[in-house]
């Protein structure tokens, strides 16, 4: 086993946008190995997308919680947004 495939390597983080509430997505729940292994459990049990990036989620794990995503990562979480409102054929703010 590897150091990537090592439980402790494992990593996860969340956001929460709310259009007409945040003023730009937040992160709102991080960790590694059994942690993360419990925020995407949870994300599966609440049919939450999931999405891998990990350049993105090196930029997210070193925020603090409930802080707003720099604007040097709006670009790559948009693109995750507009992901999600099609898997679920929603429209922003609704």
């Amino acid at each position: 086993m590897n150091n990537r495939d090592s439980p402790n390597h494992r990593q996860a983080v969340a956001l929460r946008y709310e259009p007409k509430q945040d003023h730009a997505p937040k992160l709102v729940a991080r960790g590694s190995g059994f942690l993360a292994d419990k925020i995407l459990d949870l994300a599966r049990q609440y049919d939450i997308p999931i999405r891998q990036d990990k350049n993105l989620l090196q930029v997210l794990s070193r925020l603090d919680l409930n802080a707003e995503i720099p604007s040097e990562v709006y670009k790559a979480v948009a693109e995750i947004l507009v992901f999600i409102y099609r898997l679920s054929n929603r429209q922003p703010g609704k």
